[in-house]
Protein backbone atom coordinates (compact mmCIF):
# COMPACT_ATOMS: atom_id res chain seq x y z
CA UNK A 1 0.00 0.00 0.00
CA UNK A 2 2.71 2.13 1.40
CA UNK A 3 4.88 1.66 -2.42
CA UNK A 4 1.48 2.34 -4.06
CA UNK A 5 0.83 5.69 -2.20
CA UNK A 6 4.51 6.94 -3.12
CA UNK A 7 4.08 5.86 -6.88
CA UNK A 8 1.12 8.33 -6.85
CA UNK A 9 2.75 10.97 -5.48
CA UNK A 10 5.66 10.91 -7.75
CA UNK A 11 3.53 10.69 -10.42
CA UNK A 12 1.57 13.63 -9.15
CA UNK A 13 4.59 15.92 -8.31
CA UNK A 14 6.19 15.42 -11.71
CA UNK A 15 2.72 15.95 -13.48
CA UNK A 16 2.69 19.39 -11.15
CA UNK A 17 6.44 19.91 -12.51
CA UNK A 18 5.98 19.53 -16.22
CA UNK A 19 2.98 21.92 -15.69
CA UNK A 20 5.37 24.32 -15.05
CA UNK A 21 7.40 24.43 -17.67
CA UNK A 22 6.17 24.74 -21.32
CA UNK A 23 9.07 24.40 -24.04
CA UNK A 24 9.26 23.51 -28.01
CA UNK A 25 12.31 22.02 -30.04
CA UNK A 26 10.58 23.23 -33.11
CA UNK A 27 11.49 27.30 -32.16
CA UNK A 28 12.52 29.49 -34.92
CA UNK A 29 15.34 32.05 -35.44
CA UNK A 30 16.26 34.15 -38.66
CA UNK A 31 18.85 36.72 -38.79
CA UNK A 32 19.83 39.33 -42.08
CA UNK A 33 23.12 40.69 -42.26
CA UNK A 34 23.07 42.08 -45.73
CA UNK A 35 24.11 45.15 -47.23
CA UNK A 36 22.33 47.50 -50.03
CA UNK A 37 23.15 46.37 -53.44
CA UNK A 38 25.03 43.10 -52.33
CA UNK A 39 23.87 39.47 -52.21
CA UNK A 40 21.22 39.26 -49.32
CA UNK A 41 23.11 37.41 -46.46
CA UNK A 42 20.66 35.67 -44.35
CA UNK A 43 19.23 32.49 -42.82
CA UNK A 44 17.09 30.68 -40.46
CA UNK A 45 17.09 27.84 -38.12
CA UNK A 46 14.02 25.78 -37.41
CA UNK A 47 15.41 24.15 -34.65
CA UNK A 48 15.71 26.03 -31.77
CA UNK A 49 15.38 24.41 -28.39
CA UNK A 50 13.29 26.88 -26.02
CA UNK A 51 12.41 26.38 -22.69
CA UNK A 52 9.92 28.78 -20.28
CA UNK A 53 9.48 28.29 -16.64
CA UNK A 54 6.38 29.75 -15.87
CA UNK A 55 6.14 30.19 -12.38
CA UNK A 56 9.56 32.44 -12.59
CA UNK A 57 9.28 33.78 -15.99
CA UNK A 58 12.51 32.37 -16.80
CA UNK A 59 13.16 31.51 -20.38
CA UNK A 60 16.03 29.50 -22.26
CA UNK A 61 17.06 29.42 -26.11
CA UNK A 62 19.90 26.82 -27.58
CA UNK A 63 20.61 26.94 -31.19
CA UNK A 64 22.50 24.82 -32.90
CA UNK A 65 24.73 26.73 -35.22
CA UNK A 66 25.15 24.12 -38.31
CA UNK A 67 21.17 24.17 -38.11
CA UNK A 68 21.40 27.48 -39.56
CA UNK A 69 19.93 27.34 -43.49
CA UNK A 70 21.24 29.62 -46.43
CA UNK A 71 19.81 29.72 -49.73
CA UNK A 72 23.64 29.33 -51.10
CA UNK A 73 25.78 26.21 -49.72
CA UNK A 74 28.78 28.15 -50.04
CA UNK A 75 27.84 30.67 -47.95
CA UNK A 76 26.92 28.28 -45.43
CA UNK A 77 29.75 26.65 -45.50
CA UNK A 78 31.76 30.16 -45.25
CA UNK A 79 29.44 30.69 -42.10
CA UNK A 80 30.56 27.50 -40.11
CA UNK A 81 33.75 26.90 -40.80
CA UNK A 82 35.23 31.13 -40.82
CA UNK A 83 32.76 33.12 -39.23
CA UNK A 84 31.27 31.17 -36.31
CA UNK A 85 33.46 28.24 -36.46
CA UNK A 86 30.87 26.08 -35.46
CA UNK A 87 33.02 22.81 -34.62
CA UNK A 88 34.93 25.10 -32.14
CA UNK A 89 31.54 26.69 -30.58
CA UNK A 90 28.61 24.82 -31.60
CA UNK A 91 25.80 26.50 -29.74
CA UNK A 92 24.67 30.04 -29.42
CA UNK A 93 22.62 30.11 -25.84
CA UNK A 94 20.16 32.56 -24.11
CA UNK A 95 19.23 32.52 -20.83
CA UNK A 96 17.27 35.32 -19.20
CA UNK A 97 14.07 36.61 -17.65
CA UNK A 98 10.89 37.89 -18.94
CA UNK A 99 10.25 40.68 -16.98
CA UNK A 100 7.26 41.26 -14.44
CA UNK A 101 5.76 38.03 -16.19
CA UNK A 102 2.93 36.35 -14.47
CA UNK A 103 0.78 33.99 -16.47
CA UNK A 104 -2.23 34.84 -15.54
CA UNK A 105 -1.77 38.19 -17.49
CA UNK A 106 -1.14 36.09 -20.84
CA UNK A 107 -3.94 35.61 -23.00
CA UNK A 108 -5.17 36.47 -27.03
CA UNK A 109 -4.56 40.02 -26.61
CA UNK A 110 -0.48 40.32 -28.01
CA UNK A 111 1.33 42.48 -25.17
CA UNK A 112 5.03 43.54 -25.27
CA UNK A 113 7.50 42.53 -22.88
CA UNK A 114 11.36 42.87 -22.28
CA UNK A 115 13.28 39.77 -21.85
CA UNK A 116 16.38 40.49 -20.05
CA UNK A 117 19.64 37.94 -20.37
CA UNK A 118 22.85 37.15 -21.06
CA UNK A 119 23.45 35.31 -24.89
CA UNK A 120 26.75 33.87 -26.02
CA UNK A 121 27.89 33.39 -29.62
CA UNK A 122 31.09 32.42 -30.44
CA UNK A 123 32.37 31.93 -26.89
CA UNK A 124 31.51 35.54 -25.87
CA UNK A 125 28.83 36.57 -24.03
CA UNK A 126 26.97 40.30 -23.79
CA UNK A 127 23.68 40.92 -20.82
CA UNK A 128 20.47 42.03 -23.57
CA UNK A 129 17.50 43.63 -23.07
CA UNK A 130 15.08 43.08 -26.02
CA UNK A 131 11.24 43.49 -26.65
CA UNK A 132 9.19 40.32 -27.04
CA UNK A 133 5.54 40.09 -28.08
CA UNK A 134 3.56 36.99 -26.55
CA UNK A 135 0.07 35.94 -26.64
CA UNK A 136 -1.48 32.88 -25.12
CA UNK A 137 -2.59 30.48 -28.32
CA UNK A 138 -5.13 27.22 -28.31
CA UNK A 139 -1.15 25.10 -27.80
CA UNK A 140 -0.02 27.41 -25.67
CA UNK A 141 2.26 30.36 -25.36
CA UNK A 142 3.94 32.27 -28.73
CA UNK A 143 6.46 34.79 -28.14
CA UNK A 144 8.16 36.68 -31.18
CA UNK A 145 10.98 39.08 -30.78
CA UNK A 146 13.07 41.45 -32.94
CA UNK A 147 16.32 42.95 -32.39
CA UNK A 148 19.84 43.68 -33.45
CA UNK A 149 23.71 41.93 -32.65
CA UNK A 150 26.66 43.72 -33.16
CA UNK A 151 29.38 40.74 -34.78
CA UNK A 152 32.00 42.95 -32.81
CA UNK A 153 30.53 42.08 -29.45
CA UNK A 154 31.19 38.48 -29.79
CA UNK A 155 34.38 38.53 -31.79
CA UNK A 156 33.11 37.52 -35.58
CA UNK A 157 36.05 38.62 -37.87
CA UNK A 158 34.47 39.44 -41.56
CA UNK A 159 37.08 39.22 -43.51
CA UNK A 160 38.75 42.45 -45.25
CA UNK A 161 37.40 40.99 -49.01
CA UNK A 162 33.94 40.72 -47.92
CA UNK A 163 33.88 43.29 -45.17
CA UNK A 164 31.72 45.81 -47.62
CA UNK A 165 28.99 43.03 -48.45
CA UNK A 166 28.57 42.04 -44.87
CA UNK A 167 27.08 44.00 -42.43
CA UNK A 168 28.48 44.27 -38.71
CA UNK A 169 24.28 44.65 -37.24
CA UNK A 170 22.71 41.43 -37.62
CA UNK A 171 18.89 41.35 -37.13
CA UNK A 172 17.38 38.81 -35.50
CA UNK A 173 14.01 37.43 -35.43
CA UNK A 174 12.60 35.27 -33.34
CA UNK A 175 9.29 32.92 -32.93
CA UNK A 176 8.59 30.39 -30.15
CA UNK A 177 5.68 28.29 -29.76
CA UNK A 178 5.54 26.73 -26.44
CA UNK A 179 3.65 23.49 -25.50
Amino acid sequence: MIKKLLLLFILLANSIYAQERLTTSKGEITFEASVAFFEAVEAKNNNVICTLNISRGQIYFTAYITDFRFERSLMEQHFNENYLESKRYSKAVFKGVIDKFDSKNIDATVRKHWISGKITIHGKSKRINVPAFITKTKEGILIKSNFSLNTDDFNITIPFMVRSKIAKKVNVAVVASLK
